[in-house]
């Protein structure tokens, strides 16, 4: 790799959800162009073996075990990237889950999870991140959400709900900080290849996701790793506050 790919040379990212899917792919991506990057997730044995590779390949990584849904643990994550890096550049809170159902037939377990992961989550990490951005001089903070963030189908209500909330949250977060020089992305990916649908404790929307994802070419977890990527190296003047990706072949 070129030094002109380097564009993220000295900076210092925190990625939630790191273990698989999108946040391992950006993780990959930001070091890449030079970033050191947290790798934060439960998973500590994939955050160790993801860090290994990106150090094999000449970038910079550790693995950092962190609960977002614990308030203790993303205080003791980021006091560690601090304590490590001495400054935080970059969140992207990616981590999450999808747990599909009819709203007559949820388990009420289900909607707590994903609000506890997906949005409240969000807001913990944010919440410790800001202050570090501030004293900083500035930052930019990534909330991956979902289309369902924008459209609300069917079987999605709570999934639905934490990502209409990630939506509003990032929104009010921009408006708050902007003037720190503190940048908000969401990111919105439509119909993608991760394990998410693993997690789906109702068999028919478990097998009815399966079902979509094989009718089309499925967006992979590099593309939304692109467009995080996309985001952060731009010209401190440029915000891109939104950013919505869907599979070409997906209508809605």
């Amino acid at each position: 790799m070129s030094t002109a790919d380097k564009m993220l040379e000295g900076r210092i990212a925190l990625v939630t959800g790191a273990s698989s899917g999108f946040g391992e792919a950006t993780a990959v991506a930001l070091a890449s162009h030079g970033a050191t990057v947290a790798l934060a997730a439960r998973r500590v044995e994939r955050l160790q073996a993801l860090a290994d590779v990106i150090i094999e390949g000449g970038g910079n990584a550790f693995p950092l075990r962190l609960d977002v849904t614990s308030e203790e643990q993303v205080r003791q994550g980021t006091d560690e990237v601090i304590r490590r890096c001495g400054r935080l550049d970059i969140l992207v809170n990616n981590a999450g889950v999808m747990l599909l159902s009819p709203v007559s037939e949820a388990a009420t377990e289900d909607w707590r999870r994903m609000i506890e992961i997906n949005l409240l989550g969000t807001m913990y990490m944010t919440k410790a991140a800001l202050p570090l951005m501030q004293q900083g001089g500035g930052g930019h903070i990534v909330n991956v959400a979902s289309l369902a963030g924008r459209i609300a189908n069917p079987t999605a209500g709570a999934y639905a709900a934490t990502k209409f909330g990630v939506v509003g949250f990032s929104e009010s977060v921009r408006r708050e900080v902007y003037k720190n020089k503190i940048r908000v992305t969401v990111i919105e990916p439509g119909m993608a290849a991760t394990e998410l649908g693993e997690h789906i404790t109702n068999a028919a929307m478990k097998a009815n996701l399966s079902d979509r994802l094989a009718s089309m070419e499925p967006l992979q977890p590099e593309d939304i790793a692109a467009a995080i990527v996309y985001a952060v190296t731009q010209p401190p003047r440029v915000n891109v506050n939104e950013i919505v990706i869907r599979p070409t072949a997906q209508e809605r």
